[in-house]
């Protein structure tokens, strides 16, 4: 008597697809028969679990087994998957659609996939560290790239001008070996060809790579970085990676950016952030001061940008000044230069100028300071509290 499926897979009846795909993703893992030792035990449990996910995973089978039961889905037996090879596959396949080509080429899946055929090459990929002034207005570089190439004296076939590869009597040409475990059949890559499909003759070996058909060289690449990129962007080139095997198509290169720190600005999205020193007296009174910008053609060579700074300016103050930013990637637009206003106070002062300031000083009152009016009065309030506490406390006269 077939066991309830949604007992098999230990989730109620009202669970939604993603448990059901969870819930069957582990059990299977638990109870395949590879990880098992190919175990009866193993292959009647995970032959149960994946009949069980088969029907519960597809609607319409669900709704019947849930009117009707085992009768309404395999005629009221179970064992959904029956016997023979067709069984396995749709054990394979079912996994396979569960966990992946990884985990179903580890546990046996993908059946009869023969490896002889072209390979495409491995990407790569090279770390480039650019000046901010490159991310600005973009730059050209060559870069070096090591990567695997197609033998020119083989063309990539691996054996020597003339020779041939014959077929690998281990896997017969399919690149792949099956091996019975019990109920199961587990496929792996043929250990005599490394799923080639097709073996070199010692002596027919090509000696300048070995009969691997590729060898190792470095190549000089041209990059355009574009104007706009940021730190950790990342460039794709097509075709620039390892050359495929078997005349398959090479690999891409993909570039990834890092940009050094710049001792005067600092990046946020499109902005530049600038501290600008501003003397006491510009401060005070108010004016003009420059603010250094990076070159562009939108700056037409002038790298200072003007920056009005109103009267009372304070430490901290920032002018925002349209379009000396980062241009858009990809875009005409471009952010903002902020600058930001750091009120310096003069130090080594003459006599003469020492002088002046105390008599400056005291002719300030209250409105020429506001912020140091408030923070007095703040300050007073402060001080009367706590003696206030004192004297309730009898500490004061205790002091």
């Amino acid at each position: 008597m077939a066991r309830d499926y949604y007992e098999v897979l230990g989730v109620e009846r009202t669970i939604d697809a993603p448990g059901l795909k969870a819930a069957y993703r582990k059990l299977a893992m638990t109870h395949h028969p590879d990880r098992n030792g190919g175990s009866e035990e193993s292959v009647t449990r995970f032959k149960e679990i994946s009949e069980a996910y088969t029907v519960l995973s597809d609607d319409q089978k669900r709704a019947a087994y849930d009117r009707f039961g085992h009768a309404g889905v395999n005629g009221g037996a179970g064992g959904g998957f029956g016997g023979g090879q067709q069984g396995f596959s749709d054990i394979n396949d079912i996994f396979s659609q569960v966990f992946g080509d990884a985990f179903g080429d580890a546990f046996g899946g993908r059946q009869n996939r023969s490896q002889g055929g072209p390979r495409r090459g491995s990407d790569l990929r090279y770390d480039l560290e650019i000046t901010l002034e490159e991310a600005y207005r973009g730059a050209e570089r060559e870069i070096s790239i090591p990567s695997t190439a197609t033998c020119d004296v083989c063309d990539g076939a691996g054996a020597k001008p003339g020779a041939k590869a014959s077929t690998c009597q281990t896997c017969h040409g399919a690149g792949r070996v099956r091996q019975a475990n019990g109920f199961f059949q587990v496929e792996r890559t043929c250990p005599s060809c490394g799923g080639a499909g097709q073996k070199i003759a010692a002596a027919d070996v090509c000696t300048a790579c070995h009969g691997h058909g590729q060898v190792r060289k470095t190549r000089t690449l041209s990059l355009k970085v574009p104007a706009g990129v940021d730190d950790g962007s990342r460039i794709r080139l097509s075709g620039e990676g390892d050359a495929g095997q078997r005349g398959g198509p090479r690999g891409d290169l993909y570039v990834f950016l890092s940009v050094q720190p710049h001792e005067l600005f600092e990046r946020d999205n499109l902005d530049l952030l600038v501290t600008v020193p501003v003397p006491m007296t510009v401060a005070a009174l108010g004016g003009e001061i420059d603010a250094p910008c990076l070159v562009s053609e939108a700056c037409d060579g002038n790298c200072k940008a003007g920056v009005t700074v109103p009267a009372g300016a304070q430490t901290g103050k920032t002018v925002r000044i349209k379009g000396k930013g980062m241009p858009h990637l990809n875009g005409r637009a471009r952010g903002d230069l902020v600058v930001e206003l750091f009120v310096e106070t003069p130090t080594e002062l003459t006599a003469r100028q020492k002088e002046l300031m105390q008599e400056l000083a005291q002719s300030f009152g209250e409105a020429q300071n506001p912020r140091n009016s408030s923070f007095a009065g703040k300050a007073k309030r402060f001080w009367a509290d706590i003696l206030g506490n004192q004297d309730a406390d009898g500490s004061k006269e205790n002091a």
